[in-house]
């Protein structure tokens, strides 16, 4: 998977590379399906000033699909795990789309009466 951060100050750089590492590695274990070529991640960090937040955007795309998120907290990690968990969520979907679940689910049992079963009374 290729990966690209993008940091408005310098400051959360260094905050944040060992959660973003952390993070990554979590998202590559759902990823074993798709090439690593084709995959790529990119992100972005800035600074809300006038609701004290940071904010982290990020964009995963896939040979299938291109999925957005955006994690916003107060401290960095915060923003961090939000937008990571809200593409996991959409990628979870996303692939049971592929796998095609939805045909898949299983039909309710029909309770059968004595003349469904070939008794007449």
């Amino acid at each position: 998977m290729k990966t690209s951060f993008s940091y408005k100050q310098v400051e959360l750089r260094e905050q944040m590379e060992k959660e973003v590492s952390l993070n990554t590695k979590r998202l590559e274990k759902f990823l074993k399906r798709f090439s690593p070529d084709l995959v790529q991640l990119h992100g972005a960090f800035e600074r809300i000033p006038h609701k004290n937040s940071v904010a982290l955007s990020l964009n995963l795309s896939l040979p299938t699909a291109t999925l957005h998120a955006t994690g916003e907290g107060s401290d960095a990690v915060g923003s961090v795990r939000a937008a990571f968990a809200e593409v996991i969520t959409q990628l979870k979907k996303h692939m049971g789309k592929l796998r095609k679940d939805y045909e898949w689910k299983r039909k309710r049992s029909r309770r059968l009466t004595a003349a469904d079963r070939g008794f007449v009374s």
